[in-house]
């Protein structure tokens, strides 16, 4: 063998290296959207049949859990809502930060241009709700077209299959977790009504314990969960929505290694070469293995392997737990009335026009005033194609919503916006971006020079 190819492979194996764990978020978020999409459809079906009393029935009984004094009793839903998307918003913040020390957003010159991206994909979407909405009651769920559901958004792009390049998942990835962290901003700032200074007071403390222990170089996963699920009931307790004190405590994980690096690699190189000689299953050879997994636990930071061990959990059991308790609304009967009501139009305009107007338009501005730097790799119809796919809000425009409206005829009217905006919004972006090639007047119009 020659030595160029020997080189190709080895290059070729460092680049799957050093993208394989984007290629696993992708691979899981895309295949969650499957399972979101089916829970959707279940929920939809079932409280359009006879048995909707069941559906409701079922979500709004109320679950006490605690002992003595600390009881809390919640229905159903809530805990859902509550508890289990608390874990959800935590795997968010872990995303988030490892975005941020170490993927798209560790650099002003990769994270501008999907930073940017993203705050016109939030702005224009809630300022045409506030738009059509203004004057009425309904203008408090201004919140609900904001944000992207990543798991559908990844879902479709993967349907595409080499249709799309890696570059635009990257890209979309980035976007989603920018608007992942303005929706918290959202959630925290302007959907919490009254608090309890002295619950707050008694989360933040354990939020401040949490980043103290990881100072004092703590690693152990189980320390971490018994301080967050303290901050969970006080900020349940404070008025705070109690999914923040997930993202609060994502960033007190750490992220570091506590292992020498080169003193790893040396005992990985040993280890490697010990069971190389040790006979094929041999108690020698099981001993190196063990030994090795040993060294990877240890040089493996608590963040990735948390985020590991929580990511599929997240998208495989909460958020279609999420979309089956949430996405249950009543179509027949509300179909007609939705086509003309204010809160309706205004969630469905802002995620289907709203959001690739608002992330195409900033993303172009960016670029043309040298704010950003787009990716060499992608064209401005793709990114366009993608801007319309982040108008599938669903999960996210879901839980605004709850919190905007908590039940009654607004609720459902923003869901029915929200579930027919997010399946048109996917629709067109999918179609757009299977055509990406054929729009040459776009691609030449909307070229711009670069930094």
């Amino acid at each position: 063998m020659s030595a160029r190819p020997q080189a190709s492979r080895t290059t070729s194996l460092a680049i799957e290296a050093l993208i394989s764990p984007f290629v696993r978020f992708a691979k899981i978020e895309s295949a969650s959207g499957l399972v979101l999409m089916a829970s959707t459809v279940a929920a939809l079906v079932w409280a359009n049949s006879s048995w909707e009393h069941s559906y409701h029935a079922l979500w709004n009984r109320q679950i006490p859990m605690g002992f003595g004094w600390l009881v809390l009793s919640e229905t159903l839903q809530q805990w859902i809502n509550d508890g289990l998307m608390a874990i959800f918003f935590f795997v968010v913040g872990l995303e988030i930060k490892r975005e941020v020390l170490i993927g798209e957003l560790s650099s002003i010159r990769h994270a501008a241009f999907p930073f940017i991206a993203a705050i016109g994909g939030t702005l224009v979407p809630a300022l045409i709700y506030l738009l059509i909405t203004r004057g009425s009651e309904g203008q408090k769920g201004w919140g609900i077209p904001m944000a992207t559901d990543i798991a559908f958004a990844l879902g479709v792009l993967s349907l595409l299959g080499n249709r799309v390049p890696v570059a635009l998942k990257i890209f979309v990835t980035a976007l989603a977790i920018v608007d992942d962290i303005l929706a918290v901003l959202v959630i925290a700032v302007f959907y919490t009504d009254k608090i309890q200074v002295v619950s707050l007071a008694v989360g933040l403390a354990g939020v401040l314990l949490a980043f103290g222990i990881n100072l004092l170089g703590v690693r152990k996963p189980a320390i971490y969960a018994v301080i967050g699920v303290g901050v969970w009931v006080a900020m349940l307790k404070s008025g705070v929505h109690a999914t923040v004190a997930g993202v609060l405590l994502a960033f007190t994980i750490p992220a570091r290694t506590y292992v020498d690096r080169d003193l790893f690699i040396a005992k990985g190189r040993w280890l490697l070469q010990a069971f190389e000689d040790a006979l094929p299953n041999s108690f020698q050879a099981h001993t190196a293995i063990h030994s090795l997994e040993a060294q990877c636990e240890l040089i493996e930071s608590p963040l990735h392997r948390i985020e590991h061990y929580l990511q599929p959990w997240v998208s495989f059991l909460i958020m279609p737990l999420f979309a089956l308790a949430n996405a249950g609304v009543r179509i027949f009967g509300n179909l007609l009335p939705a086509v003309t009501d204010k809160v309706c139009l205004g969630v469905a305009m802002g995620l289907f026009v709203g959001k690739p107007l608002g992330i195409s338009l900033f993303a172009w501005i960016s670029a043309k005033l040298q704010l950003a730097t787009p990716p060499s790799e992608l064209s401005w119809g793709e990114i366009l194609g993608a801007s319309w796919l982040c108008g599938i809000g669903f999960t996210m425009s879901l839980f605004v919503a709850d919190l905007a409206f908590g039940s009654g005829h607004m609720l459902d009217m923003s869901k029915i916006g929200t579930i027919f905006a997010s399946i048109a919004a996917g629709m067109c972006g999918g179609a757009f971006l299977l055509r990406r090639k054929s729009p040459a007047l776009l691609e030449s119009v909307a070229q711009v020079p670069t930094a």
